[in-house]
């Protein structure tokens, strides 16, 4: 890995290290005259041994005070009665995770967040245990090695197993694909978190080689622990420009929000390759009227082309894809120097639903809402504003933690709401390979409204494709009895156990609110513990949450 980052708060500056040397010198040829006779090793004479003694204790009276200081700038006290800040902890060999981890507090902190950011040597389970939160960026080194400064939270640390079953974690792998063990000291580290009860937000996140889409992915992520949708990326994705062929409300009448499948395919071109489990990142795009009441505050034409670092674009439509700014601010600019100040919208993340093989890029998109009621950036786009024949900014994004288990192994598939995407991905894989043992877990609202591809999958399991479908609607049981897809997995343990037994994968889509969560603590109670982290160590138990 590569990459610089500023000296770390606390730590000594290259002048203060050459300025230490400089008199450690000094001292040595003021002390020079004094050798007389015997020299080293021969022992010094008694009559000169309170001075080496007085210069070891001058120095130490000089150093300790430093010292202290770095220790305490580095890890300040937690206040009395103040939040407990959001951990961001870092092991860097070059300083590219660090700067990363650096960037990741900014951006929770453009959130609102209070976050304290420390080298993972100084974290310790104390520090673990008064997190309620934490994030860790950690390169490998080597064949699998932490960073060096991480050793003792390797050999201190890791060698003990505290009780974090309060604290829910994110962790960001940093590595090279070359070596044998990719990531090895972040998965290592990710193991032990869980090992100690920890709960992930999310799926390890792991980047080869610095791979801008992946380390996109985690600024995604950041967002939404943030509680922020507008947070700029790091690096603008290159999008390319695909075209809405059509959308369809897949759920009228349901007590959720409305959920829409939409088809889209390049405007030119081929369609690209993907695989069941990859990712759409979406480029959005505000209403165009907002752009248009902008433009008329400031007196400025709407179709006069501009250039902000991209395409030369009409400048109505570069306002459509950039954070409205403040119109005060404004005044007077003409339409380069606005077109200079907009900052592009970030990203949206959808998982793919169909296969190339379909004709088309297929998404299940549900409307949400920001708190002041109006449309969620990504779905109000892709559901409201766009309009079919209309061009869509889209880039494919590989997510190979989520890719299709071999076609001779079962496969477990377990999801709810529009997790359901990415499981009709896996299905469609899996019967264009021929494979014939998979189970279907799904649950949502109701049966009548909320089956996503239902007919489709009636279809499947009429044909073998399917061996089981397990079905849970929460709205349609028994008053004040609501039913999930984890109580449906619970009810099937013994199922289960066997398709385990006999090398069944097992892929969750959904939410990881509540969904994911639940359905791993049902693996381990239904597997026990230690079965299920080692079928999530070797690959064979995988997640697509958010």
């Amino acid at each position: 890995m590569s990459g610089a980052s500023p000296p770390r708060a606390g730590t000594w500056a290259p002048a203060g290290n050459l300025a230490v040397a400089a008199l450690l010198l000094l001292a040595a040829f003021a002390l020079l005259p004094l050798h007389g006779g015997d020299w080293w090793p021969a022992a010094p004479r008694p009559s000169r041994r309170w001075l080496a003694a007085a210069v070891a204790v001058a120095y130490l009276a000089f150093a300790l005070p430093f010292l202290w200081r770095r220790r305490t700038a580095a890890t300040p006290p937690l206040p009395a009665g103040s939040p407990t800040p959001l951990l961001v902890a870092w092991a860097s060999q070059t300083g590219f995770a660090r700067g990363l981890a650096e960037r990741s507090a900014q951006a929770l902190r453009a959130g609102g967040r209070q976050v304290l950011v420390l080298p993972l040597e100084e974290v310790d389970p104390e520090r673990l245990a008064a997190a309620g939160q934490a994030l860790f960026v950690a390169s490998t080194t080597g064949e699998g090695d932490p960073p060096d400064h991480a050793l003792r939270f390797l050999h201190r640390t890791m060698a003990a197993r505290p009780d974090l079953g309060h604290l829910r974690y994110a962790l960001l792998a940093l590595g090279d694909r070359s070596y044998a063990d990719f990531c090895g000291f972040g998965r290592r580290l990710d193991g032990w978190l869980r090992a100690c009860g920890a709960q992930a937000l999310f799926d390890r996140v792991e980047v080869d080689n610095a791979d801008p889409a992946a380390l996109r992915h985690w600024q995604y992520e950041l967002g939404r622990i943030a509680g922020r949708d507008d947070l700029p990326d790091w690096a603008p994705p290159a999008y390319e420009p695909w075209r809405l062929v059509e959308r369809t409300l897949l759920n009228p009448g349901s007590q959720g929000g409305p959920a829409y499948t939409l088809l889209l395919r390049p405007a030119e071109g081929a369609l690209p390759a993907w695989q069941a489990g990859d990712i759409a990142e979406i480029g959005p795009c505000q209403p165009p009227e907002r752009g248009r009441e902008l433009l008329e505050a400031l007196g400025l034409d709407g179709n006069t082309p501009v250039n902000a670092g991209g395409p030369t674009l009409p400048l109505v439509a570069l306002l459509a894809r950039s954070r409205r700014p403040a119109a005060d601010s404004l005044a007077g600019l003409d339409a380069q120097a606005l077109a200079a100040r907009l900052q592009p919208l970030p990203h949206r993340e959808y998982s793919i639903a169909s296969i190339p093989e379909e004709g088309g890029l297929r998404l299940l998109v549900r409307l949400m809402h920001q708190p002041d009621g109006s449309p969620g950036l990504g779905s109000g786009w892709l559901c409201q504003y766009a309009e079919p024949g209309q061009a869509v900014d889209l880039r494919l994004r590989a997510n190979p933690g989520f890719h299709p288990p071999p076609p001779g192994a079962p496969l477990v598939l377990v999801g709810n709401g529009t997790g359901m995407a990415g499981l009709r991905a896996h299905l469609r894989a899996r019967i264009a390979a021929g494979a014939r043992r998979n189970w279907l877990l799904f649950g949502e609202r109701q049966a009548a409204c909320d089956f996503f591809f239902g007919e489709e999958v009636r279809a499947w399991q009429a044909q073998g494709w399917l061996q089981r479908l397990d079905l849970a609607f929460s709205r349609d049981g028994a008053a004040g009895r609501k039913v999930y897809v984890q109580d449906r997995l619970r009810g099937a343990a013994d199922t289960l156990r066997a398709w385990v037994a006999e090398g069944a994968h097992i892929l969750v889509c959904g939410s990881a609110e509540g969904m994911a969560p639940a359905v791993d603590a049902v693996l381990a109670e239904v597997l026990g513990a230690a079965l299920r982290d080692a079928l999530r160590a070797e690959g064979r138990s995988r997640r697509d949450v958010y």
